[in-house]
């Protein structure tokens, strides 16, 4: 219980930390968020009713904590373009964000650790060579270039086999899930196929790291194959490895699909964010930034107490320094 009670302070002084320098960075940004979010051709009547109905008159260590009150208790602000909730906003667009990076990760794990296990386990050169030619091209093959390959094969109305909707999302979202769910097919498929290529170069070294180890050597000296001592003991010792390859593949298909949601027209994160800088809401812009990094930090945690699980090796090592579990 010490280590988690530990990773969790950390993490929570973490998000303490971040919340200031997010806040911070906005602020010392050249010239008046209020003149900024006005427009150039307000008035400073305009600009002046506009701080103070922001609260931008009020001193920043005020300001401040009235932001990480409403954090606290999940009010992230109302947007100064739309008037709405940031909350409600954020969270409707979450429910296409999140789906489409899950599903981009489940694509991607389906490509890299099938690929990547055969690439060790085959013991024909030409095939390794093959699959360290995917592996390769598909790592160098941009998210925006294969969104635009698949929309000319596979959408509907220009495309070579037209099965899939290649722009926005159903008005109702999730209501009709079948729309919404071929509406990301698509999108996750141009994140995936990048994504998995990288997971695939991960696991053949993971996996190929492991054939050396003892493990695998008795396994095999026990009788079993060295196919089966690959995917039996050399598959569930890079299995930590191949935890924190998925955390951060997820982490970055977070920034990663803003590309995609722009390139197939979804109503998700990455174009809010976008809109909203863009509108120079800065004040959504605020809480949009700490909800996104704070994610991160999260994901983090996850991983690491995964690791904590799946290697009894690090419990082990902390038994003997002496720490209290």
């Amino acid at each position: 219980m010490g280590f988690v009670a530990k990773r969790f302070g950390l993490f929570v002084a973490a998000l303490f930390g971040l919340s200031i320098l997010v806040f911070v960075a906005l602020r010392i940004l050249p010239g008046d968020v209020a003149a900024v979010m006005a427009g150039t051709n307000a008035t400073a009547a305009r600009i002046a009713a506009l701080r103070t109905q922001m609260g931008l008159d009020r001193p920043l260590i005020v300001q401040y904590g009235d932001w990480l009150a409403g954090l606290l208790h999940g009010d992230l602000g109302m947007s100064a373009i739309s008037g709405k909730s940031v909350a409600s906003q954020v969270g409707a667009r979450a429910a296409v964000t999140f789906p489409l990076i899950v599903l981009s990760l489940i694509i991607a794990l389906l490509i890299g650790l099938p690929l990547g296990c055969a690439a060790v386990i085959t013991r024909n050169t030409r095939l390794r060579g093959l699959f360290h030619a995917l592996a390769i091209v598909g790592g160098a093959v941009p998210a925006l270039w294969s969104g635009l390959l698949l929309i000319l094969l596979f959408s509907r109305g220009s495309g070579l086999l037209p099965v899939l909707p290649s722009q926005g999302f159903p008005n109702n979202g999730w209501a009709n899930f079948g729309r919404a769910a071929a509406s990301l097919v698509l999108p996750a498929l141009a994140t995936g196929i990048t994504a998995g290529a990288g997971i695939m170069r991960y696991t053949r070294a993971a996996l190929g790291d492991a054939a050396q180890s003892q493990a695998v050597a008795m396994a095999m000296a026990c009788g079993m194959t060295r196919r089966q001592a690959l995917l039996r003991v050399g598959l569930r010792l890079s299995l930590p490895q191949l935890v924190s390859v998925a955390g951060l593949t997820f982490a970055q298909m977070v920034t990663g699909v803003m590309v995609v949601e722009n390139l197939f027209a979804l109503p998700g994160l990455g174009a809010m964010l976008v809109t909203d800088v863009g509108n120079r809401d800065l004040i959504a812009v605020q809480s949009e930034l700490f909800l996104l990094a704070a994610f991160f930090l999260l994901l983090g945690l996850v991983v690491d107490m995964a690791h904590r699980v799946l290697d009894p090796r690090l419990k082990n090592a902390s038994i003997g320094s002496g720490e209290v579990l």
